[in-house]
């Protein structure tokens, strides 16, 4: 089972009804801070998902995308390796596995599908698992262009995935 991570943050009163929805205070209602809760292991396409902003459909492409990624061994180390140097005389090319393999022609092949415009918040945001403010930031868009791009991005591969 997994186990989800919560974290209770203090924030401004605006950022947490942005994040939960909620209308916004009134100066005279205003407290100074607010408590609330975020899963941290939720990803943006789930806190997508679920607040209906991404179809079933998108995210089951979402899903086996982000999964052909990680299973062709993409995802950024965290820790260091301990194989040999590669100026040893031991040194053996790591061998990939067949299934390291395929994985890794599944996800070029649904990259290629999504076209070269889209396939980087796909990477971002699906993949790596950066917020949409975050995407929107780092590639220059203006505020609320990730979500439309990214529900493009996601409309491609449900075609390329054959989703119903």
């Amino acid at each position: 089972m997994v186990k989800r991570a919560a974290v209770q943050r203090d924030i401004a009163p605006e950022a947490a009804n942005r994040l939960l929805g909620t209308r916004l205070l009134s100066p005279a209602d205003a407290v100074d801070r607010q408590r609330v809760t975020v899963n941290l292991a939720e990803s943006p396409l789930a806190w997508l998902v679920r607040r209906g902003h991404v179809s079933a459909a998108q995210f089951e492409a979402g899903e086996r995308l982000r999964a052909d990624f990680m299973r062709a061994g993409q995802a950024p180390r965290v820790t260091m390796r301990w194989d040999a140097a590669p100026g040893s005389s031991n040194f053996a090319a790591p061998d990939p596995t067949m299934a390291q393999i395929s994985a890794r022609q599944r996800f070029d092949a649904a990259v290629a599908a999504a076209g070269p415009g889209l396939s980087d918040v796909l990477w971002r945001v699906v993949c790596l698992g950066e917020g949409l403010e975050t995407a929107e930031r780092a590639m220059g868009w203006p505020s609320r262009a990730g979500k439309l791009v990214l529900a493009l991005a996601l409309d491609r591969l449900v075609a390329h995935y054959g989703i119903a």
